[in-house]
């Protein structure tokens, strides 16, 4: 497989660590049939694509997760 070539930048006002990742428990959902992963890291929830591990994974803090789940499941992000 090729080498990425993605470059992770910080993003001005970012107030989230650098993350070690490599080591993480990634979780999928409980039927195993999504494309996301999650696992906790000192105190963060890392999110990422399950078909490209190597592609930048989202960090977020706890109330942003929340804030994520809530608006999931109340249908926020649904695009059909």
């Amino acid at each position: 497989m090729a080498e990425s070539t993605i470059q992770q930048q910080r993003v001005v006002g970012w107030d989230k660590p650098e993350l070690d990742l490599s080591n993480a428990d990634w979780q999928s959902s409980s039927r195993g049939l999504g494309d996301v992963q999650i696992a906790f890291v000192e105190g963060f929830i890392a999110m990422r694509n399950s078909r490209r591990p190597e592609s930048p994974s989202l960090i977020f803090t706890p109330a942003e997760w929340g804030a994520f789940v809530s608006g999931a499941r109340e249908g926020e992000f649904d695009l059909t």
